[in-house]
């Protein structure tokens, strides 16, 4: 049976409702539970609290990073568009996605090689990125480690989680392995560019007003 809700409402009761049905102690605390609770609330997943995984140093990193004005990079349109600039702006932030660009799609098609690597070798070429946001595509992530591996200059943040059967564990395994890079990711072959964002969409609340999102 359908019970109306004000609109204004529904947010903060879903995130009352995860609060009430993951038991103390929680797997996360502090703000870690603040994202981890928001990654919950895009997906309706509570088992994601099992396979989330933080650097000790990612909700410092994102949040220094944001607050600096962050260059963020996409690996799809989608995770873009669900990054609304009116939480990034107020930080003189900027949010892009190069899977459109000619330049990427004249190098992935030269190169053999998917326009998600070559968007990531376009974007290192010129001096990389802030934060690096990953929810669909492996070759992206498998990428940017492969130019972390080779000394680039590092992000300050990664937020690692392509989803799908090929390549997405073995990505974000490697992942895991380094400690240097502050990273978000999930373990296993979940994840998603919806997901992604909402990472960026918690740190970024956290960010500028230090509240629980």
């Amino acid at each position: 049976m359908y019970i109306h809700v004000p609109p204004e409402e529904i947010e903060s009761r879903s995130l009352a409702i995860i609060d009430a049905e993951v038991a103390e102690p929680r797997p996360f605390a502090g703000e870690e539970w603040a994202v981890a609770r928001r990654m919950v609330h895009t997906t309706a997943d509570f088992d994601l609290l099992t396979q989330i995984r933080f650097h000790p140093d990612a909700i410092k990193a994102g949040k220094e990073a944001l607050l600096a004005g962050a260059d963020i990079v996409t690996d799809t349109q989608m995770a873009l568009a669900g990054i609304p600039l009116r939480r990034l702006e107020p930080m003189g932030c900027r949010v892009r996605c190069l899977m459109s660009d000619p330049h990427v799609a004249k190098r992935a098609k030269s190169e053999g090689v998917t326009r998600a690597w070559a968007a990531v070798d376009e974007v290192m070429a010129h001096g990389g990125a802030d934060i690096f946001v990953i929810g669909n595509a492996p070759t992206a992530l498998f990428r940017l480690l492969d130019w972390m591996e080779r000394g680039a200059r590092p992000p300050r943040l990664i937020v690692g989680m392509p989803v799908g059967f090929v390549n997405a564990a073995e990505a974000k395994e490697l992942l895991l392995a380094q400690d240097v890079i502050p990273y978000i990711t999930i373990v296993g072959r979940k994840g998603g560019s919806s997901l992604a964002a909402s990472v960026i969409n918690a740190l970024a609340k956290l960010a500028r007003t230090g509240r629980r999102v």
